[in-house]
């Protein structure tokens, strides 16, 4: 009895939620232990356990220990991106699973033992899932200008550098020139590697003056929207980019004391939504807790703009005060003609006027919990839909 209760409480897709997290977490697990091995075996003198122990080069040891660090930095960029959704995220993780994987094996130590079992047995959970991560990157052209740039900085000079070689004291190969090349276009500029001939400085200052504008360019068109996303959050609003992908969702006009049950309700019928209020305070809450939220009067036409109600499935209005409801129906009817829109009344009166304004279905909340209380007294079959009531209260 408890269990089926239970299960009827859980949403329709739980399933898809488990196995998602599931595989965000593996490799979240996994990105840890990839960063931690590494660190740990960057410094081991040599190979002392598994098969391939009098196998491994001391330099590939080390080398894996190294990298080991990096593709676990790498896997958890790759985990955030599986947090979102992303099948970039999901491509990335199927690549780096397997790699860690080796690097643990090639690692030669008893600290990569949990590593490679867990890379091994997180695979399988990822290609399982790989339905369930199909959200695509959206870049906009001036992001993609941005990393073709900063791409294409590097590239001139690494090349250029190497083909410049006999010109600079320390380059002898093309690592060497890609060293150089990254540490003075960061103005880091350790200055192990020189320009020798004028040719050479001037174009050590090329790569100068290029690196530090294509590297504040892609900062600022890359970083710069996730920061302003955040700022925007924090203050209660959200940005165009993130109301754009809003489409067949319920619009909740107002907050009042309905407003936590039906968010409650969408949520746990995995509906989208989209609260419009004009209380500062509750939107930054509700952005906090990962519902979409717009600043902005129910009944004004330019925060329904922003939600986009012409692509609503339907609109609910819940101001707790029927004025307020009236008009923010006659504003929902008017700019969405086709929508379906349902209020809730205070005043038993107020419900043929609300009508009138253009709601679909007015209902009286105090009737229908009347209604249910006399059914439950006099044994109906509604004591489920009341007791989850009571729960929800309680």
């Amino acid at each position: 009895m408890v269990g089926e209760r239970v299960v009827e409480q859980l949403p329709e897709n739980w399933r898809w939620v488990v196995t998602t997290r599931a595989a965000v977490l593996l490799s979240l697990a996994v990105a840890l232990l990839s960063v931690a091995t590494g660190i740990v075996n960057i410094e081991q003198p040599h190979a002392d356990f598994g098969p391939f122990v009098g196998y491994v080069p001391e330099v590939v040891q080390q080398t894996v220990g190294f990298t080991g660090a990096l593709t676990g930095f790498l896997m958890l960029a790759s985990a955030l991106a599986l947090r979102r959704g992303l099948r970039a995220g999901w491509y990335a993780t199927v690549l780096l699973m397997p790699v860690t994987a080796i690097q643990g094996l090639l690692q030669a130590s008893p600290y990569s033992i949990p590593l490679v079992v867990l890379s091994l047995i997180s695979l399988p959970t990822l290609l399982i899932t790989h339905r369930q991560f199909s959200r695509s990157i959206q870049l906009s052209t001036t992001q993609l200008a941005a990393g073709g740039a900063l791409v294409g900085v590097q590239a001139y000079g690494t090349f250029g550098a190497f083909a410049l070689q006999e010109d600079f004291d320390g380059i002898d190969h093309i690592l060497d020139a890609f060293y150089f090349t990254l540490i003075t276009s960061s103005t880091v500029g350790y200055g192990d590697i020189g320009p020798t001939s004028p040719q050479a400085q001037l174009f050590t200052m090329s790569v100068v003056v290029l690196g530090v504008a294509s590297f504040g360019i892609a900062i600022g068109a890359l970083v710069g929207p996730a920061i302003q996303a955040r700022i925007t959050k924090t203050l209660g609003k959200m940005t165009d980019s993130q109301l754009e992908l809003l489409e067949n969702h319920v619009l909740v006009l107002g907050y009042g004391e309905l407003t936590e049950p039906i968010i409650d309700e969408l949520g746990r019928s995995d509906v989208p939504f989209a609260v419009v209020t004009k209380k500062r305070d509750v939107a930054a809450d509700l952005n906090e807790r990962g519902f979409t939220t717009i600043v902005g009067n129910p009944s004004d036409e330019a925060p329904l703009e922003r939600a986009h109600i012409e692509r609503a499935n339907a609109v609910v209005v819940a101001t707790n005060n029927d004025a307020e409801d009236a008009l923010a129906v006659l504003t929902a009817r008017e700019l969405a003609p086709e929508v379906r829109i349902v209020t809730a009344v205070t005043d038993r009166e107020n419900q043929a006027k609300l009508e009138r304004a253009g709601a679909d279905a007015v209902l009286s909340p105090a009737v229908i919990g009347g209604s249910l209380l006399v059914r439950s007294a006099m044994g109906g079959d509604d004591s489920a839909l009341i007791e989850r009531i009571l729960e929800q209260e309680n």
